[in-house]
């Protein structure tokens, strides 16, 4: 097989083309492909494939493709598998993928020691492309990775033109070179090659006119002068040099050699206490393992994270360890993007320094910022050198100074992404998260000693609780703390124990490390908008935010929103820890909180009510979807009129729960320290669905009892305090807390009498009889059943009536009536079907599958309990869906089954745990055994 993306996306079997799938499929294809042989996570694949159209579904029909692509290309020498969790890996020989046989030919032909040779396989590299790459692939990751291709087939078409004019073929390519300066009118590379070959054909007055207006566009667009090496050729054809035509192949030109230059040594000293970073370490050492020589293009490695983090004590470390593989010297340039006490350093600047230490004598510097530029391209050419540009603002700042040759090695350190690196030279990008809690004590024993970290662990854990984790603000207490080593420890952990003061507890007074300064400069560097968003978004209720949800609390449309948190992310002011979902380090938050106080104290109350609004409103349209015959409350005012228009049905809606849900839970202890009662209540009645689903009843039962104690506070309606009561006594039903729950039963049926709500009585009978089934009465749970039954009979609802029927029949059954219980089940589910009562539906065929199951009926029991699971799973509800598989698990049982028997209890085994559900977990561990195997606690 082989496979092609340098043009469309195309497999060819022995020289036949082979379809794999459709455009998507072709895409995820396509992203295995340029990661050959490497793992690729399945997150990185659902972004490449789909970029910012990624649909809900996007994981599962990646999981498709992957799988119709593994069916496709099996028993070929090409293999597709997953690893390591959740990554795939594309086992294919590098030769049969046409971009990395085009990169493998360029290397030989870079390396080659006969221009002649050299040429062929130029030649036949670029033979490879058949058209633009990935043709058709619209993604940001494709564009980008067009971009870099293109480049790199530009510098190839460039090269094999290198060769042909030193084989004197210039005549042969001539009319190509018109074409590509005509295309490429400021490229002084292209300009060189096209005069150096009409001087040749006899052209010199060409050749001088096409210098000139290359000049003359420089000046006008960039208001520079063509760079020194054109301006020597230019020089050498108006003096009609010699040199100029091509050399004779033999005997061989011997040059003399380069006078021997300096080797610059410019790092600063080793960090002294650098701990931890493994990883990180790793992944710069890859760097060395597989050098770009052969790619024509210097490494070039960004480190990017917040301020503080470490990123300059990683690179100087990692470049300390490293020297001998730099044996041509290390240039080392602080551009202090982001100093609290001056400007970023010009890149001109910086040039001239390099050129200094390079051992350019003064009189030699060219005048130009871009004569410079490619003086010192031209010093450190094929020099086996390190280039650490140390706190770069952006990557403007950064290219001037990035050199020519594969040789080098570049490593940036920058609070920025610097995405613009990535996309014009393919730099890799690696993010520094904050040290996990054993590196972060290292880093205070090798500053304080360890008898002293070992005599107050107390005072240590807060100091680490307090610091977070950030590089910065772990030195900054440990200089506090060994400037008076008699203190206790104890002292400095009680002063960042204040929150309000934790900015001003880290400080050693010296501006370079006072955190404070440190965020300041980059809250400084931002636009007007993004600042304000910034600092709103620190007191934000959540640990994290969405855009949606940001967009609410910002005030401006989804669209801006974006943008303002892709600039705030590639500042490293907040981090974008999963699709989506935007989160701060604790330290820079506390930082954001100041700001909107100082800053925006009169928009932060209209924001979080915008916020807890949105959250609210929304929560409540996605209830309505996930189960449209539950009585609604009323919704409340709300300005978030477009909120639910991205929820189109169960599925969505209960992803967005799934989300948001830790965010819902902030906003809702928001609400109530706020006085906000009723934007509580309507999120604790909005999550109560999602909340059964998913099993979660311990949060059910805090949110209700919290909601519940603010209701009475505020003197509430009656109906409203009954319906929480009732929630709250269905919780604790599920909970095995039946004298609490029998109480807060009667509460509410009291209130809803009070209130005239013959509705809310009916659903509190039923709820009464689960509490007393529970209890093992059936008896009473049957009464209570018939009296919802009786009410429910005069409502006119026919969803509810049919509940009220199943419950009936199941009480019944329970009993020991199997047939009186079968005659209303079925009742139930006719009314369930008519009227589309998914929820309704899969109980009561849970409902017959009991009666079947105990009536001898073992067929029918299964094929209940079976379509009772797909409407559990439809419906998402976990917590149900446990109790079928239990239910199967006991038919396959007593029908012999073993095997299903083992897998059916296996998996709702997995779910009580999963939920907590400890008393169910023990019966089916114990039902497991039984059968021979018991999976370990």
């Amino acid at each position: 097989m082989s496979f092609g993306i340098l043009g469309p996306i195309e497999v060819w079997r022995d020289g036949v083309p082979v379809n794999v799938g459709p455009a998507l499929q072709r895409r995820v294809l396509a992203a295995l492909l340029v990661d050959a042989n490497r793992l690729v996570s399945a997150h990185a694949l659902v972004d490449r494939a789909w970029g910012t159209a990624e649909p809900r579904s996007g994981r599962r029909a990646l999981y498709g493709y992957i799988s119709r692509l593994r069916r496709a290309l099996e028993g070929h020498d090409v293999s597709l598998t997953r690893e390591e969790g959740s990554g795939y890996r594309l086992r294919v020989g590098p030769e049969a993928v046409d971009l990395h046989r085009f990169r493998h030919l360029l290397d030989r032909g870079r390396a080659a020691p006969a221009d002649e040779e050299a040429e062929a396989l130029f030649q036949a590299a670029l033979g490879s492309w058949r058209g633009e790459a990935f043709a058709g692939a619209d993604t940001p990751w494709f564009n980008t990775q067009r971009d870099v291709l293109d480049g790199e087939r530009f510098a190839a078409e460039l090269d094999l033109t290198d060769v042909r004019l030193r084989l004197a073929k210039h005549a042969l390519v001539l009319t190509e070179l018109s074409g590509r300066a005509e295309a490429h009118p400021l490229d002084e590379r292209v300009a060189g090659h096209l005069m150096l070959a009409l001087y040749r054909c006899g052209r010199q007055a060409a050749a001088l006119e096409c210098y000139e207006r290359l000049r003359r566009d420089l000046a006008r667009e960039m208001g520079i002068d063509p760079g020194a090496p054109l301006r020597r050729l230019h020089q050498q054809i108006l003096a009609a040099d010699p040199a100029l035509h091509p050399a004779p192949a033999t005997p061989a030109v011997v040059r003399p050699p380069r006078p021997a230059r300096p080797v610059p040594r410019q790092l600063p000293p080793w960090p002294a206490t650098f701990v931890g970073r493994g990883r990180e370490l790793a992944a710069l050492d890859v760097l060395l393992k597989e050098p770009a020589e052969g790619s024509g293009r210097p490494t070039i490695f960004a480190v990017g994270g917040t301020g503080g983090v470490g990123k300059s004590w990683l690179a100087l470390h990692w470049a300390h360890q490293h020297l001998d593989r730099f044996p041509d010297g290390q240039l080392y340039a602080a551009l202090c993007g982001f100093d609290p006490a001056g400007e970023p350093v010009p890149p001109d600047r910086v040039l001239r320094g390099f050129l200094d230490a390079l051992g350019t004598p003064l009189q030699e510097i060219p005048t130009g910022a871009e004569a410079q530029a490619g003086l010192y391209r031209s010093l450190v050419a094929r020099r086996r050198m390190l280039i650490l540009l140390d706190n770069a603002r952006d990557a403007d700042q950064v290219r001037p100074l990035l050199p020519g040759s594969a040789t080098c090695l570049v490593l940036v350190t920058s609070r920025s992404h610097l995405g613009g690196l990535t996309a014009t030279h393919g730099s890799p990008h690696l993010t520094l998260d904050t040290l996990p809690d054993t590196e972060a004590r290292e880093v205070l024993t090798c500053a304080l000693g360890q008898d002293r970290v070992a005599a107050e662990p107390a005072a240590v854990t807060a100091l680490l609780r307090r610091c977070a984790g950030l590089p910065l603000a772990l030195g900054i207490v440990a200089a506090r703390a060994a400037a008076h080593p008699g203190f206790p420890l104890a002292e400095l952990a009680g002063e960042l124990d204040d929150a309000s003061g934790r900015l001003d507890a880290l400080t050693v007074g010296d501006l370079a490390t006072d955190l404070r300064a440190v965020f300041e400069t980059s809250y400084r560097a931002l636009d007007a908008p993004s600042a304000r968003a910034f600092a709103l978004l620190g007191p934000a209720p959540g640990a994290d935010i969405g855009p949606r949800a940001a967009a609410r609390l910002i005030g401006t449309p989804l669209a801006r929103t974006r943008a303002v948190l892709r600039t705030l992310e590639a500042a490293h002011l907040v981090q974008q820890h999963a699709p989506g979902r935007y989160r701060m380090h604790n330290l820079v938050r506390l930082y954001a909180t100041e700001r909107c106080q100082d800053r925006h104290g009169d928009d932060r109350d209209a924001a979080s009510d915008r916020l807890v609004d949105f959250y609210a409103h929304t929560a409540y349209a996605a209830d309505r979807l996930l189960s449209p015959q539950r009585t609604p409350i009323a919704p409340g005012p709300s300005a978030a009129t477009d909120a639910p228009s991205f929820l189109s049905d169960a599925p969505t809606s209960m992803a967005w729960f799934e989300a948001e849900h830790p965010c819902l839970l902030a906003a809702h202890r928001f609400a109530l320290e706020h006085g906000r009662h009723g934007q509580a209540w309507r999120l604790a009645w909005a999550l109560d669905t999602y909340h059964w689903r998913r099993g979660l009843l311990p949060d059910r039962m805090a949110l209700l009892r919290a909601t519940l104690a603010a209701l009475d506070a505020a003197g509430a309606q009656p109906a409203t305090r009954a319906l929480a009561h009732r929630l709250l006594g269905r919780t604790l039903v599920a909970l095995g807390r039946h004298d609490d729950a029998l109480g807060q039963l009667r509460r509410a049926l009291a209130l809803f009498a009070e209130a005239g709500d013959a509705a809310g009585t009916a659903q509190t009978h039923l709820n009464l009889a689960l509490a007393r089934e529970q209890q093992g009465d059936d008896g009473r749970a049957l009464t209570h059943a018939v009296q919802n039954l009786r009410i429910r009979e005069t409502l006119d609802s026919p969803p509810r009536e049919a509940e009220a029927l199943n419950a009936v029949g199941w009480y019944h059954a329970r009993l020991g009536h199997h047939e009186e219980g079968r005659a209303f089940c079925e009742r139930s589910l006719t009314l369930c079907r008519r009227h589309h009562f998914l929820e309704g539906e899969a109980f009561t065929l849970d409902s017959l599958g009991y009666i079947a199951h105990r009536s001898g009926r073992y067929a029918e029991a299964l094929d209940h309990y079976h379509q009772a699971l797909a409407l559990r799973r439809e419906l998402g509800d976990a917590y149900e869906e446990a109790d079928a598989l239990a239910c199967l698990g006991d038919v396959y049982h007593a029908l012999g089954r073993t095997a299903e028997a083992r897998r059916a209890r296996t998996q709702a085994l997995a779910l009580y745990r999963d939920q907590d559900r400890g008393s169910e977990a023990e019966r089916t561990q114990a039902l497991l055994g039984a059968l021979g195997h018991a999976p370990a606690r």
